[in-house]
C-alpha cells in the first residue's frame, strides 16, 4: 500500500504544479488566473506523471535517467498485488482484480438504468440523470471489454504459454497497467463535474458544448488508449522475440494467436482516437474548432476517426475472446483444432479488414461519400470471422466433450457469437440500417457480441486457469449453476430487445411507448437475474481461493506449456528452459508431444505427452 499512497501524493503534488504553473502564466501573461477545463487538463498531465513517478517508476527507471541507483521492493504475499512489481503474473492478477471491480461498477449503473425502463414514463430519475448513467454505463463496459481478457491473461498466460521468463520489458508491463486505475476514477469524478450525456462514443458537437464532466470522459479515453498502445508494443515484441526453441508460427497457441493479432489493431489503431479525444479537449479549452463548421470545421470528421479507432476495437474486444474459446474447447474435446491454420488467418483477416468497415456506423450520420463499398466490406469481414467460427465446429464436432465449466462457457461464446453475427448483417445492409439504427435492435447485436463473447470467454478463462492462478480447484457444482443461470438469464434480456428493435423502441432514451411495457418489465426481471449469478461467481472465487482443494499442477491433462509448471507457478516460471517439439493441439496421435526440457527433470511430468 505504501506505492499507492505514495503514488496519491504525487499525484496531488503533480496536480498542484500543472494547474498553478498554469495559472502564474496566465496572470503574467495578463488573462484570469483561473480558467476550469484548462486547468483539469493541464493539471491532469503534470498529476498523471505524479502518480506514476510515485507508484513506482522513479524508484524501479527514473532514477537511472539520472545516473541513481535503481531501488526494487521485495515485497511478499499481498502486498505486492498493491505495488508496481514487474513479474507478469503479477500484473495479471493486477489486470484482472482492477477490470473486475470495473465490471461490477458498470452492472450496478446497469441495474438502475433497467430499474429506470422497468415501467414506462418517470421511474427513480429524470431524463437528464439517466443519460449521464447511461454514458458512465458505455464508457465503463468498454473499458472493461478491451482490457480484460488481454490485460489479465494476456499478461499471466501468454509468456508461459510461449516458454518464456517474463515480458520482453518488465517495466513498461507495469507502466501500462498502473496507468489504469486513473481512468474509473476520472470517469466517477465527472460526476462531481455535472457529468456527461453524450454515451460512450462522445459524438461532437455535444461533446464539444455539453459540461465539464466531458473533459473527464476524454482524459478517461485517452489515458486507457495510451495503456492499450504501450501494452501491444509488449504482447508484439514477446511474442515475436521470446518464443521457447521449437516454438514456431505454426505450434504457436491459438490463445497467442488471439492476443498477437489484438496487439497488432491496438497499436495501429488506438492512436486515432487519441487524436479525436485531443481535438475535442482542444475546442473546448482552446477554441480550435475542428468540429465547427461556422469556422471550416465538420461534426462528420470526429465520426470518422472516432470509428476508425472503434471498429477496430469492437474486434480488440471480441478476438481475445474468442482466442480463449478455441483453447478451452480443444482442451476439452480431446482433439487437435480443427483447421487451425484457417483460425489463425481468420484472426489476421478479421485484423486487416476491420480497417474498412468503420463507415457502416455512419450510415445514418448524411456523410457525402459513397456508403456503398463500406457495406461490401462490412459483409466481406463475416468471411475470416466465419473462418473462426467454424474451426471451433469442426472442433467440437465428434469430439470427447468434458463438460466441466470453462466448456459450458466456450460453448456459450459459439451460441452467442452466433446470434451477434447473424444480427450484425442486418445493421451492414444500409436500407435495414436505416430502420434499425439507434434502436434496441443495435442493444442487442452489440451485447451478444461483446458480452455473449468477451464477458462470457472471460468466465470460461477464469476458470479454466483458476488453478494456474490460486494453487487451488473451484466448485465445479458452484460453477455450472453460475453458467446456467448467467446464460439463461442473458437470452432472456437481450434476446427481446430485438423484438423492441424491430418495434422502433429507441435506445439511449428513457421514456418510451407503453406497449413497450410488458416487454421491458421481463426484461428488466432478467438483468437482475443475471445480475444475481455474478454474485455466485464471486462467492465461488472467494471461498475456493481460500479454502479450494489444492489443484495439480496441471488438472486438465492438457497440453500446453503453462501446464507443465507448477500452480501457481515459480518466479522464473519454469524450472529448466523448454524445448517445443510438437503441436500443442495434437491429441489423439500416437507418441506426439508439445515439449519437454532437455537439461535436468525431463523425465516424467516434466515430459509433455499425449
Amino acid at each position: 500500500m505504501k506505492a499507492i499512497y505514495k503514488g496519491i501524493a504525487g499525484a496531488l503534488i503533480g496536480f498542484v504544479i500543472g494547474a498553478g504553473g498554469l495559472s502564474l502564466i496566465r496572470i503574467l501573461i495578463g488573462l484570469e488566473p483561473w480558467e476550469l477545463e484548462t486547468g483539469i487538463v493541464v493539471g491532469y498531465l503534470f498529476a498523471l506523471c505524479g502518480w506514476l513517478l510515485g507508484v513506482g517508476v522513479w524508484d524501479y527507471w527514473g532514477r537511472g535517467w539520472f545516473g541513481l541507483p535503481l531501488r526494487k521492493y521485495k515485497l511478499t504475499g499481498w502486498r505486492r498485488y498493491f505495488s508496481f512489481d514487474t513479474d507478469h503474473k503479477v500484473i495479471g492478477i493486477q489486470y484482472l482484480f482492477t477490470f473486475l471491480l470495473m465490471m461490477l461498477v458498470a452492472g450496478i449503473f446497469a441495474m438502475f438504468m433497467r430499474t429506470e425502463l422497468m415501467d414506462p414514463g418517470r421511474g427513480i430519475m429524470d431524463p437528464k440523470t439517466y443519460n449521464k448513467l447511461m454514458s458512465l454505463h458505455g464508457m465503463f463496459m468498454i473499458a472493461v471489454a478491451i482490457t480484460i481478457i488481454s490485460g489479465p491473461f494476456g499478461n499471466y498466460i501468454v509468456p508461459l504459454m510461449i516458454g518464456a521468463d517474463d515480458m520482453a520489458f518488465p517495466r513498461l508491463n507495469a507502466l501500462s497497467y498502473w496507468l489504469t486505475p486513473a481512468v474509473p476514477i476520472l470517469l466517477l469524478t465527472s460526476l462531481a463535474f455535472q457529468g456527461w450525456n453524450s454515451g460512450w462514443t462522445g459524438y461532437a458537437p455535444l461533446s464539444v458544448t455539453n459540461e465539464t464532466g466531458q473533459v473527464f470522459y476524454n482524459l478517461a479515453f485517452m489515458t486507457l488508449g495510451l495503456s492499450s498502445i504501450v501494452g501491444a508494443v509488449n504482447f508484439l515484441t514477446t511474442v515475436i522475440t521470446m518464443r521457447a526453441p521449437g516454438m514456431t508460427w505454426g505450434r504457436l497457441p491459438i490463445f497467442v494467436w488471439s492476443i498477437l493479432s489484438t496487439a497488432i489493431l491496438s497499436l495501429l489503431a488506438t492512436n486515432f482516437v487519441f487524436m479525436v479525444m485531443l481535438m475535442v479537449i482542444l475546442d473546448r479549452i482552446s477554441g480550435m474548432g475542428f468540429f465547427n463548421p461556422d469556422i471550416g470545421g465538420n461534426p462528420i470528421l470526429y465520426q470518422h476517426l472516432f470509428w476508425f479507432y472503434s471498429h477496430p476495437a469492437v474486434y480488440v474486444m471480441a478476438i481475445p475472446g474468442l482466442g480463449i474459446t478455441l483453447e478451452v474447447i480443444t482442451h476439452f474435446s480431446r482433439k487437435p483444432l480443427f483447421a487451425y491454420r484457417w483460425a489463425v488467418a481468420g484472426f489476421l483477416g478479421i485484423v486487416i479488414m476491420s480497417f474498412t468497415v468503420w463507415a457502416h456506423h455512419m450510415f445514418t450520420s448524411g456523410m457525402p461519400e459513397n456508403p456503398l463499398p463500406f457495406m461490401v466490406s462490412t459483409e466481406l469481414i463475416s468471411i475470416p470471422t466465419g473462418f473462426v467460427f467454424l474451426a471451433a465446429l469442426g472442433t467440437i464436432w465428434l469430439g470427447k466433450l468434458w463438460l466441466k465449466t470453462p466448456m459450458l462457457f466456450g460453448l456459450a461464446v459459439i451460441f452467442n457469437f452466433l446470434i451477434g453475427g447473424i444480427t450484425g448483417i442486418f445493421l451492414a445492409d444500409i436500407p435495414i440500417d436505416l430502420q434499425l439504427q439507434d434502436t434496441f435492435w443495435v442493444v442487442a447485436h452489440f451485447h451478444y457480441t461483446i458480452v455473449g463473447t468477451q464477458i462470457f470467454g472471460l468466465m470460461a478463462a477464469i476458470y479454466y486457469w483458476f488453478p494456474k492462478l490460486t494453487g487451488r480447484m473451484y466448485n465445479e457444482r458452484l460453477g455450472k449453476l453460475h453458467f446456467w443461470v448467467m446464460f439463461i438469464s442473458f437470452n432472456t434480456t437481450f434476446s427481446p430487445m430485438f423484438w423492441l428493435g424491430i418495434n422502433s423502441m429507441n435506445r439511449r432514451v428513457a421514456q418510451y411507448l407503453p406497449e413497450f411495457s410488458m416487454v421491458n418489465t421481463w426484461v428488466t426481471i432478467s438483468a437482475f437475474v443475471m445480475g444475481s449469478s455474478f454474485l455466485i461467481f464471486l462467492y465461488n472465487m472467494i471461498y475456493s481461493w481460500i479454502r479450494g482443494s489444492k489443484a495439480g499442477a496441471n488438472p486438465w491433462n492438457a497440453r500446453t506449456l503453462e501446464w507443465q509448471t507448477s500452480s501457481p507457478p515459480p518466479a522464473h516460471n519454469f524450472a529448466t528452459p523448454p524445448e517445443i517439439i510438437g503441436h500443442p493441439y495434437d491429441y489423439g496421435l500416437p507418441g506426439s508431444s508439445h515439449a519437454f526440457f532437455p537439461i535436468s527433470g525431463s523425465s516424467g511430468n516434466k515430459q509433455v505427452k499425449d
